[in-house]
C-alpha cells in the first residue's frame, strides 16, 4: 500500500533498472537484466523473496510486446520461478500479472509479473489487521541469497555476486531453531 498510495516521482523504476549499471543492482535489488527482460526483488513484498519480472520495453499490456520480447519475458518468468523454489523451498507459488490500475497494479504503466513463494498455512493476517507486513528476512539478505541462482542465465549480472549459499529450509523445527 505504501507504494500504491504514495506520490510517484521521476522515471519508471523498471526502465531505471533496465538501464542501471551492474554496480547499482544490489541497491536496486536487481537480480538479472537480459536484452528484453529483467528480474528484481519487490521492495514492498507480500512474502520474503517476492520477485518481479518485467520487460525492458515500457508497455502496460502483454499484447503490446512484440513476439520475441513476450517470449523473453515468459522464459525469464519461468526461470525465475524455478530459482525461487530452489532458494526458498516454497511448497507453491503465486504467479501472475495485474493489468491496469483496477486490477491492483501498483505500477500500471509498466507491465510486470509477480512470483510469490507460498507454504501451507502461511496465511498472514497482519496486512489485513494493521497494514503491516512481517518479513522474516531483510531484503539485502534475500538479494544475496538469490543473486547466485541467476548466474547461469545470460544477461547482465551484478559485478561481484556473493558465493552461492545453501537453499533455505521452510517449516519443521522449533521456533528456537529458526532464530525466532
Amino acid at each position: 500500500m505504501e507504494y500504491i498510495l504514495g506520490v510517484k516521482q521521476g522515471a519508471c523504476i523498471f526502465c531505471d533498472f533496465g538501464s542501471a549499471p551492474p554496480a547499482a543492482y544490489r541497491e536496486k535489488l536487481v537480480l538479472l537484466v537480459q536484452p528484453h527482460a529483467l528480474v528484481c526483488l519487490n521492495r514492498y513484498p507480500f512474502a520474503a523473496a517476492h520477485l518481479l519480472v518485467a520487460p525492458r520495453r515500457h508497455v502496460s499490456d502483454l499484447g503490446e510486446l512484440p513476439a520475441d520480447e513476450y517470449d523473453a519475458l515468459m522464459h525469464l518468468l519461468r526461470d525465475a520461478c524455478a530459482r525461487l523454489r530452489t532458494s526458498t523451498g516454497a511448497e507453491g507459488l503465486n504467479v501472475g500479472f495485474n493489468l491496469g490500475k483496477a486490477s491492483g497494479a501498483g505500477i500500471a504503466d509498466h507491465l510486470h509479473g509477480h512470483a510469490v513463494p507460498r507454504w501451507n498455512g502461511d496465511v498472514n493476517f497482519m496486512p489485513v489487521l494493521a497494514d503491516v507486513r512481517v518479513m522474516p528476512e531483510h531484503l539485502d539478505e534475500t538479494w544475496q541469497r538469490m543473486v547466485p541462482l541467476f548466474a547461469d542465465l545470460p544477461g547482465e549480472h551484478p559485478e561481484t555476486p556473493p558465493p552461492r549459499p545453501p537453499p533455505r529450509k521452510q517449516g519443521g523445527g522449533s521456533a528456537d531453531s529458526q532464530g525466532t
